[in-house]
């Protein structure tokens, strides 16, 4: 592909970021095998797009170390992201796999930096503790000192309501990663808040895991989709897929949508609709109606 990938500037941090980014967690240990044959054409023909912003964890399983062994040449291509907090690298489970202390945060920390082959990592993010949990264990003063460290450049916090509005208040985060498309609004106009306040905006559940039977996403998610009607909006030969991405990429302040792939022509098919751009503008209203009065509205 030769055409471009429309980019933006990921908030106070500078970076101009592909507004269509690269998620890992989909390699997480409860998705059929995936292996290093499998990850090798796939990372490197994200690269090869154009896409620069690739999204991870240390508890994706191996992603970290597929991304460094097959990816530590071209380093200089993309800009990386991993998350600190986490105990274990099976899987992707919740918070109660996550030790909330200033030891942990540097442990994970320095593994990552083993895995990817890095010196440093462009953004560094909590993942997903509470405002308590955060304040407990001092959290932010300890990604500080990894900065101060010249370990990181920029740091985040992946987060949901109700926390997000308390750290938008500390003002101390670069960046935050939050979960939003049309089938899931409730963030909407904090994106908007948060984005104002200078903050890089990383959104993931942009296309809602995509369709089910042909992505991953719920049944009961993908049935606002049909309550609002959106098939009548969809281009002739458009997928509902591609519909939602292109709906969280009309957000105005949706720096980078990282995106998950198992397959090529997967990836290749959502950077085509990344290319095409925002919905146009009747439509994109349209859908918000239509969207609203099936009860799906926006955050406040």
């Amino acid at each position: 592909m030769t055409e471009q990938l429309p980019t933006a500037v990921l908030g106070r941090t500078g970076l101009r970021v592909t507004r269509l980014g690269f998620g890992t967690a989909i390699h997480g240990a409860r998705r059929p095998p995936f292996t290093r044959r499998d990850a090798g054409p796939l990372f490197n023909a994200v690269l090869d797009t154009g896409i620069n912003f690739i999204d991870t964890a240390y508890d994706y399983v191996d992603s970290e170390d597929l991304i460094g062994d097959l990816l530590g040449h071209r380093h200089s291509e993309f800009y990386l992201a991993t998350k600190c907090g986490c105990t274990k690298s099976e899987g992707i489970r919740d918070n109660s796999d996550h030790i909330w202390t200033r030891e942990n945060l540097f442990q994970t920390l320095e593994a990552s930096l083993r895995r990817i082959k890095r010196e440093v990592i462009d953004v560094i993010q909590l993942h997903n503790p509470t405002v308590e949990e955060c304040e407990a264990g001092r959290l932010v003063d300890a990604l500080q000192e990894m900065r101060e460290q010249g370990k990181v450049r920029w740091i985040g916090v992946s987060t949901t309501l109700p926390h997000l509005p308390t750290y938008l208040d500390w003002g101390v985060f670069d960046v935050f990663q939050i979960p939003y498309s049309a089938l899931e609004r409730i963030h909407e106009n904090w994106i908007t808040k948060a984005a104002e306040a200078g903050i890089g905006i990383v959104i993931r559940g942009g296309v809602a895991q995509g369709e089910p039977g042909v992505g991953l996403g719920e049944t009961g998610r993908w049935h606002r989709f049909e309550q609002a009607g959106l098939d009548e909006l969809l281009e002739e030969g458009q997928s509902r897929s591609a519909f939602v991405l292109r709906f969280t990429l009309t957000h105005p302040h949706a720096h980078t949508v990282i995106v998950g792939s198992r397959s090529i022509e997967h990836m290749r098919e959502n950077v085509r609709t990344a290319l095409k751009g925002p919905l146009p503008a009747d439509v994109y209203a349209e859908a918000k109606r239509r969207l609203d009065a099936a009860g799906e509205r926006a955050g406040e």
